[in-house]
C-alpha cells in the first residue's frame, strides 16, 4: 500500500490514486478484448483457420486505434478547456458504454454481419474513450505530483496501465480454472466485458469527487484556445517527437505484451493458459517495476532512461523473438520476455510524464494525448495485424526486424529532446 510521503498533500495523494485507479480500468477494458479475442474470434469471423480469424479481430482491434486520434483532438481540447477532471469523467463512460455494447453483442450465427458490425462500432467507441483517457491521466498526474517526484508518482500511469492488462490477465486466469474449453467459447467470454462496465461506472463515481489540478486552474482564461491550429502552430518540434516517441514505444509495448500472448499460442506452441501465465507473470514485473523506474528519472533524468530503453529494446527484439519462438520451457520463455521488458522500463515510466513537461498548461491535455495517439495508431495499432501478417506470408522473421527498426528509430528521438527534468513547463505549485 502507497503512504503519502512529505511534500504531498493528503487530497493530492488521493487525487493520484484516483486518477491511477480509473487508469487501470480503462485499460483493463482496453486489454480484454486483446485478452478474449482467442475465444470470441470464431463466433464474429467463423470462416477460416485461427490465424484468419484472429486477423479479422486484429484489424478491429486497429479500428479502434484509428478511433484514438479523434477521441485524442476531441477530449484534449475539452480536458484544456474545461478540465483535466471533466476529460477523465467522460471518458471513462464511453469505456463502460463500449464494454458493455461487447458484453451483449449477439454472434455472427445470430445477426449476421450484424454481429461484427456492432464490434466495431463498439470498439470504435473504446478507441476515442483511450485515446482521451491517455492524455487526461498523463496531465493530471503529472501536474498532481510535486516536481521533486514527479517521476515518481506519475510512473503509476503507466504502471496502472500494466495492472490493467493483468487484471484482464488474471480474469482470464479464473475463468480458464472454472470453465470448459467449450463454455469459454461459447459465453464465458463476455464475463470479462460485464466486469469491465460495471468497474467503469465505479470508477465514474470515484472520479466525480477528484480534485482539479492548479496548473488548469491557473490558466489564463483570455489565452488562444487549445486547438490543433495552436498545437501545430507554437509546439510543431514537440509534437513530432512525441508522435514518434509513442509510435516505437507503443509499438514495443504491445510487442512484449498484448501480441506476445498469441505469439506464444501460434507460434511457440505453448496453452493457453500456460501462455497466459507466462504473461501474467511479466505484467506483475512491469508493474513492479515503473516506480523504480520513476525514480531513477528523478534522480539521473528522464533522458538517460529513454535512451536505455530505445537502444536496449531495438538490439533485444530479433534474438528474444526467435528464443521465444524456440522455446518449450515456461521458465525459459518467461525470463527471455523479461529481459525487452525490463530495458522498455526506462520509456513506460517516463513517457507521460516528459510528454507532459513539453507543453505548457493552457494546450498540455491536447499536446500529450494527439500526437500520442497519431503515433500509436499508426505503429502500435497495427502491430498484430502485420505480425499476423508476415507470419501467414511465411516469414515471420521479417516481423522481429520490424520491432527493432521502429524501436530503434525512437533513439533519434530521445537524443533530440531536451532534459525535461530541467526544462519542465509544469509549473511547480
Amino acid at each position: 500500500m502507497m503512504v503519502a510521503e512529505p511534500g504531498i498533500t493528503g487530497q493530492r495523494f488521493k487525487s493520484i490514486i484516483g486518477g491511477s485507479a480509473g487508469n487501470l480500468v480503462e485499460w483493463y477494458d482496453w486489454f480484454a478484448y486483446a485478452t478474449f479475442s482467442i475465444y470470441f474470434a470464431p463466433l464474429f469471423f467463423p470462416e477460416g483457420d485461427l490465424t484468419a480469424q484472429l486477423l479479422n479481430t486484429a484489424a478491429i482491434f486497429a479500428a479502434g486505434f484509428l478511433m484514438r486520434p479523434i477521441g485524442a483532438w476531441v477530449m484534449g481540447i475539452y480536458g484544456d478547456k474545461h478540465g483535466r477532471k471533466a476529460g477523465l469523467t467522460l471518458s471513462v463512460l464511453l469505456m463502460a458504454g463500449g464494454s458493455l455494447a461487447i458484453a451483449f453483442a449477439p454472434t455472427y450465427a445470430q445477426a449476421g454481419v450484424v454481429a461484427p458490425t456492432i464490434l466495431v462500432i463498439a470498439r470504435m467507441v473504446q478507441g476515442l474513450s483511450v485515446g482521451g483517457e491517455y492524455g487526461s491521466s498523463a496531465t493530471y498526474l503529472s501536474e498532481m505530483a510535486p516536481a521533486a517526484r514527479r517521476g515518481f508518482w506519475s510512473s503509476f500511469q503507466y504502471a496502472t496501465l500494466s495492472g490493467g492488462q493483468l487484471l484482464a490477465i488474471l480474469v482470464a486466469l479464473i475463468l480458464q480454472a472454472l470453465l470448459s474449453e467449450a463454455q469459454m467459447g461459447d459465453w464465458g467470454w463476455r464475463i470479462p466485458f460485464v466486469i469491465g462496465s460495471m468497474l467503469a461506472l465505479c470508477v465514474y463515481l470515484l472520479r466525480r469527487t477528484m480534485s482539479e489540478t492548479k496548473s488548469f486552474t491557473n490558466i489564463d482564461q483570455k489565452r488562444e484556445h487549445s486547438s490543433l491550429k495552436l498545437l501545430w502552430r507554437d509546439h510543431k518540434r514537440s509534437c513530432i517527437l512525441v508522435a514518434v516517441m509513442s509510435g516505437g514505444g507503443g509499438l514495443a509495448s504491445y510487442a512484449f505484451t498484448t501480441y506476445m500472448l498469441k505469439y506464444l499460442i501460434n507460434t511457440a506452441g505453448f496453452e493457453k493458459q500456460t501462455a497466459t501465465l507466462i504473461i501474467a507473470g511479466v505484467l506483475i514485473w512491469s508493474f513492479c517495476l515503473q516506480p523504480i523506474a520513476g525514480m531513477l528519472a528523478d534522480r539521473f533524468g528522464r533522458k538517460p532512461l529513454l535512451l536505455i530503453a530505445g537502444a536496449g529494446v531495438a538490439l533485444a527484439a530479433v534474438p528474444i523473438y526467435t528464443l521465444v519462438g524456440q522455446a518449450t520451457s515456461p521458465i525459459v520463455a518467461l525470463a527471455l520476455i523479461l529481459i525487452p521488458i525490463t530495458l522498455h522500463g526506462g520509456y513506460t515510466a517516463n513517457n507521460a510524464m516528459v510528454k507532459a513537461e513539453l507543453f505548457p498548461a493552457h494546450i498540455r491535455a491536447l499536446g500529450v494525448a494527439f500526437p500520442y495517439a497519431v503515433g500509436n495508431t499508426i505503429f502500435a495499432g497495427t502491430l498484430e495485424y502485420v505480425a499476423l501478417w508476415f507470419k501467414s506470408s511465411g516469414n515471420e522473421t521479417g516481423f522481429f526486424w520490424y520491432v527493432a527498426i521502429c524501436v530503434g528509430a525512437t533513439v533519434i528521438a530521445y537524443l533530440m529532446l531536451p532534459e525535461t527534468r530541467d526544462t519542465s513547463l509544469i509549473e511547480e505549485d
